[in-house]
């Protein structure tokens, strides 16, 4: 057969940009965001981000150059999901949790041009900018006030280190803007910051291709349909919300903004806008299984959950309220999520608790995603299909990141010469073909040689009916090396007629668990230290825990 080429017709670079000029096509008319009493639709959306991405190049903003964002879940945010790659910039969502010291580094590795600033998080970022070394150029600051929006009166907040309020910046711009396209689909296109439950951050870069190809394999994977009506639980600087502000362009939905998480809140929306999709880290739907204000919906609700192991008692709690649960496994490297529990009919059959069980495996890959597999660390290949013999999670596919910035060895540690992607998690293969994560390489706790899995522990701290949030890690044992240690937080509504102590978590572990996996110390937290994607920061807790000892 004749050997035909690419040309330009065919070649035209993979974005996610282009959503948006469909969308105000083909859904001009209806809602694209909703907060508070501002609505928009997708045909003033679109006119917004345009202008915004023409008052960037108008501000001197060039191709490839890194423009920040330090903001919540409002409507600001969402536009510059596709206002700043319009104009040719990096888009750089930033974690609105960090301290100081650390933004100021991020913002100084990664040489942002301009940060939007949420009015909430000013003095942080100004307190970041102080920090930046003499003589070095700080990047330029523009205020967001989404309360301004709302009243549609002038802030109050102070505007003398601020360039001008968003608002102000947008008004300026053209709504006609050609917006710049990439030259390449390998152009980089956003850089995240990993959430730092390691406490060193590493800047992910991912292209316009992945971010595509991992946009389009999140809705087909979800079956996500024509015009749903997304509620913004998962923070969008979370690995850029699993790329679902480029999907809610791409299928007409309504974006339903949400400042924070509140359990109230959230049941309220739920209510009022007949919200159909969701997403969260398991920690929301503890609080949403947990919460006084818990009542069963009235019209199921898809909620999508990842971001770390979820315990199967808290699935069970979710799904008996209507929430109907998907769950899968991703990565600030791969975009969002790449494997997923992809569930089978006869399944629906077992009863609530074995269905919890079978849907907190994180599963197969997902169809944008090539491969997934575990391999033992000493042979370099793959584990046996036995659901116990554990490994390291590899991957490879498309929506993979382009590399670390600035940090080549970093890099080439993970993304491997044998073309896989070595994650850093460890799991097993079941018979089924299905992948599960035991833990965190990090994390695992070696006692007396015996591998201890910690999400194990925790799934059983969980169904007790007093706990309201659990952890173990490794306490260092001059006999057993490690044994562990459980970080343990009460539920406080009113339920409990007794506090459980110590002795007895012990007792209820050690009914449930192998002897060598049951917690030798239980430490009692007011709330367990997390990032604001609801992972623990467990290497906050093993400093404890070594300190302990």
């Amino acid at each position: 057969m004749e050997l035909l080429l690419p040309n330009p017709a065919n070649s035209t670079p993979l974005t996610t940009l282009g959503f948006l000029d469909r969308a105000a096509t083909a859904y001009g008319d209806s809602p694209s965001i909703v907060y508070n009493n501002v609505s928009y639709t997708w045909l003033q959306t679109h006119c917004r981000c345009l202008q915004m991405a023409s008052s960037l190049t108008s501000l001197g903003i060039q191709r490839g150059q890194v423009v920040s964002v330090v903001a919540p879940n409002v409507p600001s945010m969402y536009e510059l999901q596709f206002a700043v790659p319009m104009s040719g910039a990096v888009l750089n969502n930033i974690n609105t949790r960090l301290d100081a010291h650390t933004l100021s580094i991020l913002l100084q590795h990664s040489e942002s041009k301009l940060v939007f600033v949420d009015h909430h998080s000013s003095s942080l970022v100004l307190e970041a900018i102080s920090l930046f070394p003499r003589n070095t150029k700080h990047p330029q600051l523009i205020l967001i006030d989404d309360e301004m929006v709302s009243s549609g009166s002038k802030s109050t907040s102070s505007t003398s280190h601020f360039l001008d309020h968003y608002e102000g910046i947008l008004e300026d711009g053209d709504p006609k803007f050609k917006w710049v396209r990439p030259k390449s689909e390998w152009d980089p296109m956003v850089l995240n910051y990993t959430s730092g439950t390691t406490s060193c951050p590493k800047g992910v870069s991912l292209s316009h291709r992945a971010i595509f190809i991992k946009t389009m394999d999140a809705l087909v994977d979800w079956s996500v349909p024509n015009q749903p009506v997304y509620l913004w639980t998962l923070p969008i600087f979370h690995a850029n919300g699993w790329s679902f502000p480029w999907g809610m362009a791409a299928v007409g939905g309504t974006n339903i903004c949400l400042r924070k998480v509140d359990p109230s809140q959230i049941y309220r929306l739920i209510k009022q806008h007949k919200v159909t999709h969701m997403c969260g880290a398991p920690v929301v739907l503890n609080m949403l299984s947990n919460s006084p204000d818990l009542e069963t919906l009235d019209h199921h609700v898809q909620i999508l959950t990842a971001g770390a192991p979820p315990p199967a008692p808290v699935l069970a709690r979710t799904e008996s309220m209507g929430f109907v649960v998907s769950h899968g496994y991703g990565l600030t490297e791969t975009g969002g999520i790449v494997v997923s529990c992809a569930w089978k009919q006869k399944w629906n059959k077992l009863p609530l608790t074995e269905r919890a069980r079978l849907k907190s495996r994180q599963g197969v890959n997902t169809v944008g995603l090539t491969e997934a597999d575990v391999f033992d660390p000493k042979t370099g290949e793959p584990v046996k299909r036995d659901g116990k013999t554990v490994g390291e999670v590899v991957l490879r596919g498309g929506s993979l990141m382009l590399g670390y910035l600035k940090d080549t060895e970093g890099t080439s540690k993970c993304m491997r010469e044998n073309g896989w992607f070595y994650t850093g998690d460890i799991g097993v293969i079941h018979p089924d073909g299905y992948l599960e994560i035991k833990d965190r390489s990090k994390d695992i706790i070696i006692s007396g040689g015996e591998n201890i899995s910690s999400p194990e522990v925790e799934s059983v701290l969980y169904s007790h009916p007093a706990v309201n949030e659990a952890a173990v890690v490794a306490k260092p044992d001059k006999f057993w090396g490690e044994t562990p240690c459980a970080f343990v937080s009460l539920k406080k509504n009113g339920e409990l007629t007794q506090k459980p102590n110590e002795k007895e978590i012990i007792q209820y572990c050690r009914d449930r668990l192998p002897h060598y996996m049951v917690p030798k110390t239980v430490v009692f937290e007011n709330e367990l230290p997390k990032t604001s994607t609801g992972k623990v920061q467990k290497f906050i807790l093993r400093r404890i825990a070594k300190a302990m000892s």
